[in-house]
């Protein structure tokens, strides 16, 4: 049984790769002329979504959109999700309407041709130079200034303890919620480690059900950079309490079998 298992978990490891790759090999052609110019960057974008949505409904695994929050699409928001796995941003594309604008790493614009569209789409930023944090929130005022929504991962990294404990957050994402009295709205990813873990560099899918919860906004109307402590706070109060309450649902259902695929699951 360990042998099947173990071939099971590596032909369903191959064929999420496969289809993760593929929608964007597909379109990666449009996508390089869409980059040419940015009235087109919308267009851009939602190919992003489409790539994203395509690769996650082939993982063959469900995913719970949960929605407590009723979406103004005329309305800015800042979305501050937990930061677990190399899979939240796809899962945030799919889930998410508008025309997002993300602020990431620096290192994702030296991933292979999709770098490329992330550099001219999205906000990349090297935390540890003091010029490339200001230029990323200088750049996070003017996308919010156009009227675009923002996510932004308040840990600034995957923790090692991801899915468990949450790292401290940043104070950028509330300073910013703050100074442009825009609502953040907590975003909650409890199981993105347990299919996508971080294992630095080292690559391994196992099939695990996802959920996102969007939750209810925190305005910030009438706030200033006095309340960003307790602002940051309140924020980081709702996801890790939602994290720990799925953290023992895992525990209860899905421990006892932590390396089933898809495929093992079907009895291969």
């Amino acid at each position: 049984m360990k042998a099947v298992k173990y071939l099971s978990q590596r032909i369903y490891t191959t064929w999420c790769v496969t289809w993760f790759v593929l929608p964007f090999v597909v379109t990666y052609p449009l996508q390089a002329v869409l980059m040419r110019r940015k009235q087109w960057y919308r267009q851009l974008h939602e190919v992003n979504r489409f790539w994203s949505t395509s690769a996650l409904r082939m993982f063959l695994t469900p995913l719970q959109v949960e929605w407590r929050m009723k979406l103004n699409r005329k309305e800015r928001y800042i979305f501050a999700p937990n930061h677990s796995s190399y899979l939240d941003i796809p899962v945030m594309l799919h889930a998410i309407p508008g025309f997002l604008n993300f602020v990431g790493k620096a290192d994702l614009c030296k991933v292979p041709l999709w770098g490329k569209v992330y550099e001219k789409l999205y906000i990349s930023v090297d935390r540890k130079s003091t010029v490339s944090s200001a230029k990323s929130y200088i750049k996070s005022v003017k996308t919010l200034e156009e009227g675009r929504s923002l996510v932004i991962f308040p840990e600034g990294t995957i923790p090692k303890t991801a899915g468990e404990q949450l790292m401290a957050f940043k104070d950028g994402p509330f300073k910013l919620a703050i100074e442009k009295q825009v609502p953040v709205v907590p975003v909650t990813m409890p199981y993105n480690q347990h299919f996508l873990p971080d294992l630095d560099g080292k690559l391994k899918v196992r099939w695990h059900p996802l959920k996102i919860i969007i939750h209810e906004p925190v305005e910030t109307k009438g706030l200033t950079l006095e309340d960003l402590p307790r602002l940051k706070e309140q924020v980081f109060s709702i996801i890790q309490t939602e994290i720990t309450k799925h953290t023992k649902v895992h525990v209860n259902r899905y421990s006892n079998h932590p390396q089933d695929s898809a495929l093992s699951k079907a009895g291969v």
